[in-house]
């Protein structure tokens, strides 16, 4: 038996209303894990393509693990809007394909949409809030399980024979991941001098130190306090508009600074010691399509003692998760 609506010319069944389809969810999702399985290989092997079924299924790990807090980030927003009867859709992951000559993750992350407005700013910070807390749990996951299951010397040598020879990283371009704050906690306490701990320089061909990395990048990115970015979210929700703004305003100017340091050490070799020119990308994107304000919500009251905790304790995620040089190039003679 169905149910029937009606308004004052026409009664219709809703089995005649369109009902979600999933087919996009999925088939991006699958496509996703494809990218990502091939762009693990090529970071945990340094070898491109053309690829063969053993070869992938070397970036098993790597491509588990990113949709794993992906999945754990989205859902936070997903699940969160569902508590407070946000319509919102499923993830949307966004396959990225490996580009020779161009590093990349193999997805630029994950999406999902709200349908239906937000009420007021306690469910905007709710939703706002869950992804990153979910996505830095997942992440700092991967990365304790990295750090406890390191392999031994012998893996890096097999990727690199010549290691830890005078010639290794000669006559090319090193890449090498800057280090954050809970990074070096997590390395210290689950490592110890016995071991060989890679450096930053190779943490690219660990599968869950990348990975979990990654994911830090990612949860820091999304919580610069800027406009509808997730930070932007919270820092709204907290203290209103005009603190937003001004906060907001801050960051921008913050990331384009450390833009132009990344700018000048890379073209002009005129290196502050900090700084990636991607930041400056960055400010671009959120100034033009994101921007900078926050949109009013219809109802905005303060919240509560607990909610301004959880946002002080999002705060601390992103300064710990934030890394002023993420990508560090250097071309040795």
């Amino acid at each position: 038996m169905s149910d029937t609506y009606s308004n004052s010319s026409q009664t219709f069944s809703m089995d005649k209303i369109k009902r979600p389809s999933y087919t996009i969810h999925i088939v991006l999702f699958i496509i996703t894990f494809v990218t990502t399985l091939m762009a693990g290989m090529e970071w945990t092997t340094g070898k491109g393509g053309p690829y063969e079924f053993t070869d992938l299924m070397r970036g098993l790990p790597y491509a588990v693990s990113i949709l794993f807090i992906l999945t754990f980030h989205e859902f936070g927003h997903y699940f969160a809007a569902v508590y407070h009867k946000v319509k919102a859709t499923l993830p949307y992951y966004i396959p990225f394909p490996p580009i020779p000559g161009f590093f990349n993750f193999g997805t630029m992350g994950a999406v999902i949409r709200t349908k239906s407005v937000i009420p007021d700013n306690k469910a905007m910070f709710d939703i706002g809030v869950a992804g990153p807390i979910a996505g830095f749990i997942a992440s700092t996951a991967i990365l304790i399980y990295g750090f406890t299951h390191l392999p031994s010397v012998d893996y890096i040598i097999q990727i690199h024979p010549d290691y830890f020879t005078p010639e290794y990283g000669k006559e090319g371009i090193n890449l090498e991941f800057g280090s954050t704050i809970l990074f070096e906690i997590l390395r210290t306490l689950f490592t110890n001098a016995n071991q060989f701990i890679p450096p930053m320089s190779e943490i690219y061909h660990y599968p869950y130190l990348c990975v979990g990395w990654f994911g830090l990048f990612i949860t820091a990115m999304n919580l610069v306090p800027v406009g509808q970015l997730d930070g932007g979210h919270i820092i709204f929700s907290m203290f209103g508009e005009k603190i937003h703004e001004a906060i907001a305003s801050i960051s921008m100017i913050g990331l384009a600074f450390l833009g132009i340091s990344g700018l000048l050490g890379s073209f002009i070799d005129y290196d502050l010691g900090f700084g990636w020119s991607g930041w400056l990308l960055w400010a671009f994107i959120l100034y033009f399509v994101i921007k900078v304000k926050h949109p009013p919500v219809p109802y905005f009251e303060k919240l509560s003692s607990a909610r301004m905790i959880i946002g002080y304790f999002a705060i601390l995620i992103f300064i710990i998760s934030f890394s002023p040089s993420p990508f560090i190039l250097s071309v040795e003679f």
